[in-house]
């Protein structure tokens, strides 16, 4: 053999390959070829899983039912559903337009996206649209120029445009909804369907069922509001509603945490030719009453035509409960209907003379409705009316909008010789309701007291199975509950509904499924309270919920521990749980998948063998036959039977020992939950596992640039970055303040050569620094690491691809070893401490109790990751685990000071070195700055580009009013730079009004003699230069701006000019204020009344108050 062939690893240089396997070059078959018109939405019955032997049940979506795509077609008579599916097959079918304001994971259109995508027709022939929108402020403007535009197809005038959006959207859809409503008659039929879900700051659910914000928009401006009580009549609702908003612009409300996203059995589901034959239907009966008929008029005679249509029983307001009751509790909401019915009904069969009225449309509110339904008897009402949070709940002079309704209808009545006394039962965004917490509030309205941990049963749990999940969310068998519920499904007599928790603040993501199995519907929008089977996938969760309340009397426990010996499944439980098991009587399995062979070979068949052990248990007679159906939604036969074999011992029922019987009256019992709470519809998105990065020889390297065509050799600038990068040259590196000056601000400008960048103004520069060589080297030789030693990491972009650098290369560019390290480094390092001590204390700064020591370490010593490992010796990682651990660095980013237009070759910067002096005495750097302030004149520097707000006005005679502090004069350099160039031109440009913030004018007067020279030239009409700390008192930028007053009013407001502020936040408000100062004082001058706060909202919307801060 000879010598090793010499390879090129210069710090700027890489090499991507392709992952090596054990098939040969010759055996590797080409990929298949993508199906036409893009990739295909993935669902079980059309795509593989994959990284498995077998099709997994997986969820696409908690909105969809049992997680999966549904074919719009399908959508017919009997159908497994959700709410949301229901409610976007009505939008779909019935709209022009559809503009959907979904959070991310609401998934409030998933549907109709792919419905849109697979160009599915809707009712009026053509496809609906589905235009994806931002929350934020004037959220609504484009629906609203949409409809009102030049171009708009008058033609679809009488269309409905319907949105889909949360609760959460419609603070930011209000101003849009206001100008609809004035020019509603001359409008489209306009229907939002609002999921009443947010999140709520402070709460200590995640997700809280908001209603307030609805009733407060709908009351002020004047719109429909339409509430569903269940999924079963949600279809009806969205119908009903964008019936209505031929009427008035409506919204229709849902549950949008506990119903949209359950999926269940519905019976009289409508196809799109059923909805549109309704619409017309119920419409040409509108045209019967005069055109001058109110809107409270209209509303009850098209739910009268609706009923007559369909031949349902809607009410504007709906009694249920005694015939004559004495007390009647008023609701609007889902749950709150639903279960408040229900458990009146249970009730008054009881004796009580308690009733419930739904409010089903809540405007227009009909008086004369509302006091019919409510019987004559009624002395007492409790109005349960939803506020905003604890705060209004604890307000006594604060009400509920549907107290007042409820109040004026009554008082105002002349049905009573005395009026029943009202009261207000106000509850929060975040409160939730079960058949105890609603049966104490109408136990309460009749003075009586429930007994204390009396539960109130509604489901007649002899003619139900229930069956409840328990697992963390990253779970191989994750998927068995919904594949379980989708095999129960198949039974055409039974009715299936299953619903999810997702709670990510429990064990990294824990989620709950309750399934039920029942002849009849189940209206039961509540967690179950007295499972058959409980299966619990990490037995962890027992020691942080009350899992074992919820199971009935006799009732069974699915406990999967792989491993456990029966001996050793004592230690595993907490007495507590032991305890509850002997007293309830529960049957104990324990559930071991290692001990199936087909586990071993593929991982992921945990899932089916967690379905099997369910079919085994609830029905042992099917479970041969259960498997062939199970089959059929994934896996295969032959899987199946592998995952079978030896079943007996994979489950295996334990025998209670009588000394779990034994109660320790001295140990403390926890007060655990009973459930988690929701705070999202799917788990959140968790830091990936970094594979290992391998070290290799230089053989291994050299097969790779030998070999290129076989290995997929590819040379790259930097093969470990996602974002294109360019390489340019330092032209000029030039100190901008004096050598004797405490901040070093400095101007440094690339030649671009043949690099291929390019740049808009305004954008910034990313720079993918380098840690300092001099440090790296003594690092490496400190820890005992070979700088030449071969590594290959898999890419960010595709772990198929290796990306070939030596340990030095990846600690210059990879590795941010000089980094602050975060709590999760001093965990992961106490894994490789060998010292109990030293493991002690790292475990301590990763916990809550150091957090202290931690903020001290973080903030004041300004600790990095090697002085980290230099401090604990004993913990002593490999390259590879280091890699794994230490963060990788990121680029930093510097908006731009110059413009391309008028120096195509360069890019320039301006920047301040962060610098500071850390206890021990030592001058410490931000490691970017730092790298780029010694960069000399000829040094290579890798780049990329980030776009930015800063965006120059479309018109070149737009003034532009200007405000940088320090460093962020930059980009209004390329600004002027840009202006300049088109006054020479002789084109004409809008004045500048160029206001600049520092502390001291001779050393940090940046770029002054080119703003003076601007200004001679007449491109700059201003200069406001604020030197905080040259003279006695203070003088900040806002001052300066308040001193110019007239002159931004001028080119601020009446030439229509953009403002921009750049650099640290805190002057925010000040100059804020002075901006709403002009505005307030150019109205007043023309006799206008304007709102200076709403009025720079708008600004932000039109882009000419653009803010770039840090």
């Amino acid at each position: 053999m000879g010598d090793p062939m010499e390879l090129d690893f210069s710090p700027t240089r890489g090499m991507k390959r392709k992952a090596e396997d054990s098939t040969s070059i010759l055996e590797r078959q080409p990929k298949m070829q993508q199906p036409a018109g893009g990739e295909m939405l993935k669902s079980t019955w059309n795509s593989d899983a994959e990284s498995s032997s077998f099709r997994k049940f997986a969820q696409k979506s908690s909105s969809l039912p049992f997680g999966q795509p549904i074919d719009y077609s399908s959508i017919n008579g009997p159908t497994y559903l959700t709410a949301q599916t229901l409610i976007q097959q009505v939008a779909y079918a019935l709209s022009d337009k559809i503009f959907s304001y979904s959070p991310e994971s609401f998934d409030l259109d998933v549907a109709v996206k792919d419905w849109s995508t697979s160009n599915t027709p809707n009712s009026h022939g053509y496809i609906t649209r589905v235009v994806p929108m931002q929350t934020r402020s004037g959220a609504g403007s484009i629906a609203l120029g949409y409809m009102f535009s030049k171009d708009f197809d008058l033609a679809k005038r009488y269309i409905p445009q319907s949105v889909l959006a949360s609760s959460s959207s419609l603070h930011s859809l209000r101003a849009a909804l206001d100008q609809l409503s004035l020019l509603y008659s001359v409008a489209n039929p306009f229907v939002a369907h609002v999921a009443a879900v947010d999140y709520a700051p402070g709460s200590s659910r995640g997700l809280v069922t908001d209603y307030a914000s609805a009733l407060t928009v709908a009351e002020e401006l004047g719109l429909g509001l339409v509430a569903s009580s269940s999924a079963y009549e949600v279809q009806h609702m969205s119908l009903f509603s964008t019936i209505l908003a031929t009427v008035l612009p409506t919204i229709h409300i849902y549950d949008g945490v506990n119903v949209g996203h359950d999926t269940l059995r519905v019976v009289d589901v409508l196809n799109q030719r059923g909805l549109n034959t309704a619409y017309t239907n119920v419409l040409n009966e509108l045209s019967k009453l005069s055109k001058r008929s109110d809107a409270e008029t209209k509303a009850a005679h098209l739910l009268n035509a609706f009923n007559n249509e369909l031949g349902t029983a809607y009410s504007l307001f709906e009694y249920r409960g005694h015939n004559n009751p004495e007390v009647v509790l008023v609701v609007f909401g889902s749950v709150e209907s639903s279960l408040a019915g229900q458990v009146a009904e249970k009730l008054s069969v009881e004796g009580s003379k308690v009733g419930v009225v739904n409010v089903r449309v809540y405007r227009p509110f009909v008086e004369e409705e509302f006091l019919k339904a409510l019987p004559a008897s009624v002395r007492h009402i409790g109005v349960l009316g939803q506020v905003l949070d604890p705060t209004t709940v604890a307000d006594k002079s604060a009400h509920s909008n549907l107290f007042e309704d409820v109040l004026a209808a009554t008082v105002f009545a002349d049905r009573w010789a005395t009026p029943p006394s009202v009261v207000d039962l106000k509850y929060s965004r975040g409160e939730t309701f079960t058949p105890t917490s609603m049966a104490t509030i109408l136990y309460e309205l009749v003075g009586k007291v429930p007994e204390d941990g009396e539960r109130f049963l509604l489901l007649d749990t002899s003619h139900i199975k229930q069956f409840t999940f328990w697992d963390v969310e990253d779970s191989a068998a994750s998927t068995a509950p919904s594949a379980i519920g989708k095999l129960l499904s198949g039974d055409s007599a039974s009715n299936v509904t299953i619903s999810q928790t997702h709670d990510n603040f429990i064990q990294g993501g824990t989620v709950r499924i309750d399934i039920r199995n029942s002849k009849k519907s189940v209206e039961a929008y509540y967690p179950i309270e007295e499972s058959d089977i409980v299966f619990v996938g990490e037995e962890k969760l027992l020691k942080e919920i009350a899992i074992l309340k919820s199971i009935k009397n006799g009732g069974k426990l699915v406990l999967k521990l792989p491993g456990v010996k029966d001996e050793d499944l004592e230690k595993k439980l907490p007495a507590s749980v032991r305890n509850e098991i002997k007293f309830k009587g529960i049957q104990l399995f324990l559930l071991d998948p290692t001990l199936t062979p087909a586990v071993e070979k593929d991982p992921a068949v945990e899932t089916l063998v967690t379905e099997l052990a369910f079919i085994q248990l609830t029905r042992p007679e099917l479970f041969l036959s259960g498997m062939k159906k199970l089959a059929s939604i994934n896996a295969n036969v032959d899987l199946l039977n592998d995952a079978a074999a030896d079943f007996d011992n994979v489950l295996r029922q334990v025998e209670i020992p009588e000394a779990w019987a034994e109660v320790d009256v001295e140990a403390q019992v926890p007060d655990l939950p009973r459930t988690i709470t929701s705070s999202s519809f799917t788990g959140f998105e968790k830091e990936e596992t970094a594979p290992p990065s391998l070290l290799r020889n230089w053989e291994s390297a050299a097969k790779g640039l030998v070999f290129k065509e076989a290995y997929g050799t590819k040379t790259s600038l930097r093969p470990d970055l996602s974002v294109t990068t360019f390489e340019v040259t330092v032209k000029e590196n030039r100190r901008l303040t004096p050598l004797t000056y405490d901040r070093n601000i400095f101007h440094i400008e690339f030649d671009l050569g043949n690099s291929g960048l390019t740049y808009n103004i305004g954008e910034a520069l990313g720079i993918h620094a380098e840690n300092d060589v001099n440090e790296v080297v003594e690092f490496m030789e400190f820890y005992g690491l070979n700088p030449d030693e071969i590594v290959e990491i898999p890419s960010r972009e595709d772990p198929n691809v290796l990306d070939t650098r030596t340990v030095f290369q990846s600690l210059v560019q990879n590795i941010d070893i000089f980094g602050k390290p975060p709590k999760r480094f001093y965990e992961a390092l106490a894994e490789f401490a060998s010292d109990e001590n030293e493991k002690k204390e790292l475990l301590t700064l990763g916990s809550p109790e150091g957090a202290n020591e931690f903020k001290r370490r973080a903030e004041v010593d300004t600790i990095t990751f090697a002085d980290i490992l230099l401090e604990f010796k004993s913990a002593h990682p490999s390259f590879h685990d280091i890699a794994r651990i230490v963060s990788p660095m990121k680029r930093r980013e510097y908006s731009i000071a110059s413009s391309q237009m008028v120096n195509p070759t360069t890019v320039a910067l301006m920047i301040v070195v962060v610098s500071w002096v850390d206890p021990k005495g030592r001058d410490r750097f931000g490691q970017a700055t730092k790298y780029l302030s010694k960069l000399p004149i000829g040094a290579k520097v890798t780049t990329s580009v980030k776009p930015s707000v800063m965006k120059l006005p479309a018109k070149d005679t737009a003034p532009l009013i200007m405000a940088g502090l320090g460093t962020g004069l930059a980009p209004f350099r390329a600004f002027v730079q840009y202006r300049a160039m088109q006054k020479a031109q002789g084109k004409e440009i809008g004045s500048i009004l160029l206001y600049m913030g520092s502390r001291h004018q001779r050393e940090e007067y940046l770029y002054g003699e080119e703003w003076e020279a601007y200004q001679d030239a007449g491109v700059i009409t201003l200069l406001g230069r604020a030197f905080s700390r040259d003279q006695p008192q203070k003088i900040y930028i806002q001052d300066r701006m308040r001193q110019t007053i007239s002159d931004i009013i001028k080119a601020y407001i009446k030439e229509e000019g953009a403002f921009y502020l750049c650099g640290p936040t805190w002057p925010v408000p000040d100059v804020t204020e002075v901006l709403e100062e002009a505005i307030a004082r150019d109205a007043k001058g023309i006799g206008k009344k304007i709102d200076p706060r709403k009025e720079i909202e708008r600004l932000k919307e039109d882009l000419r108050y653009v803010l770039e801060v840090y």
